[in-house]
């Protein structure tokens, strides 16, 4: 059985802290803060401090599928019978760039697959979907900076892979996800994820759909993009700590 000990009690209050300043960046946006999901990146952290978190986030957010895949055997052995987590049924999401040779374990791993970012890995997904005979729900990655070192599909790109997103019968489009610029320019950061916004009303306008989700804002600028209409902070070292 996994234990949380003192580490459970230091990130509590750091995830506490976390949502303290989310409520407060929604208040000064004007927005309920009830409708902004936390989810707790957990790239390199212990199953033993994810388990320490998962009773006080939304979602799990995992990197890469291998990482994911040891941690989960774990996880189902050791932390889902334990009754202090109340069995609960927490997402894991994958945000990680998603190789085509990981598609089926990905899907057999994950929840949802938050980061399609081409035509062709959204097919591919579709293929691997329809031979499991299951629902895939999916984002997609926006690279909203501009940057060459950003994953996620370029806006020249974008209405193509979301036309074919919309015409796979086995992908379950949620919404959008973007990565902000590295940098402490609040305009440049915030202009990203601004971007993001449109781009995800007109996304709405051209399907029908709701669309509701907007994946955005890490531990550095999380409240500017609670500002600019995210629905779910990606947080990971304001969690767990510096990573060692």
């Amino acid at each position: 059985m996994v234990k949380a000990r003192t580490l459970g009690e230091t990130i509590e209050d750091r995830i506490a802290a976390v949502k303290e300043r989310m409520a407060q960046s929604a208040l000064r946006a004007g927005r309920d803060a009830a409708e902004i999901k936390l989810m707790a990146v957990t790239k390199t952290r212990t199953v033993e401090e994810m388990a320490a978190a998962a009773s006080h986030v939304d979602f799990l957010g995992e990197n890469r599928v291998q990482e994911a895949a040891s941690k989960k055997e774990i996880w189902m052995k050791e932390v889902w019978p334990d009754s202090a987590i109340e069995r609960r049924k927490i997402e894991w999401r994958l945000i990680g760039h998603l190789q085509s040779n990981k598609i089926r374990k990905a899907l057999a791993l994950f929840d949802a697959l938050d980061s399609l970012d081409s035509v062709g890995l959204a097919l591919a997904v579709e293929r691997a979907a329809a031979e499991s005979e299951r629902s895939a729900p999916v984002l997609i990655e926006i690279n909203t900076s501009g940057e060459n070192n950003k994953t996620g599909v370029d806006a020249e790109r974008f209405p193509e892979l979301l036309d074919r997103v919309l015409e796979c019968p086995h992908l379950k489009l949620e919404g959008f996800m973007t990565v902000g610029p590295l940098t402490d320019d609040e305009t440049r950061v915030r202009n990203a994820f601004a971007c993001l916004r449109e781009m995800a009303s007109r996304a709405r306008l051209r399907s029908g759909l709701p669309l509701p989700v907007l994946s955005m804002g890490m531990s550095g600028d999380f409240q500017w993009a609670i500002a600019e209409g995210s629905t779910c902070v990606r947080i990971g070292t304001s969690l767990f700590g510096p990573r060692v």
